[in-house]
């Protein structure tokens, strides 16, 4: 059990899962509350299932996006968190995003947005759960009480 919370004490882990969770806590808040204008939970659920998605799976990554975003922000269960938004970008690339290509619609002249986003966050995923929650982690402290 401690390897799992088992982390240094790095700011650039604290910086790494903050930044994602950040970044990812919007698209969460989409698909579960259906703030910033997402489409909420049954929104989603449904988007995800059109498109052949089994719906324990579409519950899933709303549930990935939405506490693991959280999760990294606290440093509380932080590899698993980045093991959740890893699968989920893995996911969008390969089911959404690949036929796009590479770059972001900047420009508005492609259909839809490509994967360079996706393969940020899941090399920083990947960073986490190499280094762990770092500084400043709810991880850091149960590591630290579980000597």
């Amino acid at each position: 059990m401690k390897k799992f919370f088992m982390t240094d004490d790095s700011w650039s882990g604290l910086i790494l899962r903050v930044t994602l969770g950040v970044v990812m806590f919007p698209h969460g808040a989409q698909k579960l509350l259906g703030w910033f204008g997402g489409p909420g939970f049954s929104g989603a659920l449904s988007g995800f299932t059109n498109m052949q998605i089994p719906a324990p799976l579409a519950i899933l990554v709303i549930l990935g996006e939405s506490f693991g975003a959280v999760a990294l922000i606290l440093g509380l269960f932080t590899r698993l968190a980045a093991f959740g938004i890893l699968s989920n970008m893995l996911g969008a690339i390969a089911l959404v995003h690949w036929k796009f290509g590479f770059f972001m619609n900047w420009a508005g002249k492609q259909p839809g947005e490509g994967f360079e986003y996706h393969l940020l966050a899941i090399a920083i995923s990947i960073a986490i759960l190499i280094g762990g929650a770092g500084r400043w982690s709810v991880d850091r402290a149960i590591d630290r009480r579980l000597i």
